[in-house]
């Protein structure tokens, strides 16, 4: 059976896993009603919609 001849620090074996680590990209969506890219799921950071319905009124919109 093999044995390890000496104890693998923690940096070195954490060096072997965070080689294949690959960050995944964020999924984005059109927002219905300005049509900017937003995450699914969240209120739109430009016109404040969520679900057709008016959440929060952003800075864009009160100085119109």
């Amino acid at each position: 059976m093999a044995v390890p001849k000496s104890k693998v620090s923690k940096a070195r074996g954490n060096k072997r896993f965070a080689s294949n680590y690959k960050v995944a990209v964020p999924t984005l969506v059109e927002c219905p009603q300005c049509h900017e890219k937003k995450q699914p799921h969240r209120i739109c950071k430009k016109c404040g919609y969520y679900d057709g319905k008016q959440v929060v009124v952003t800075a864009t919109e009160t100085n119109e």
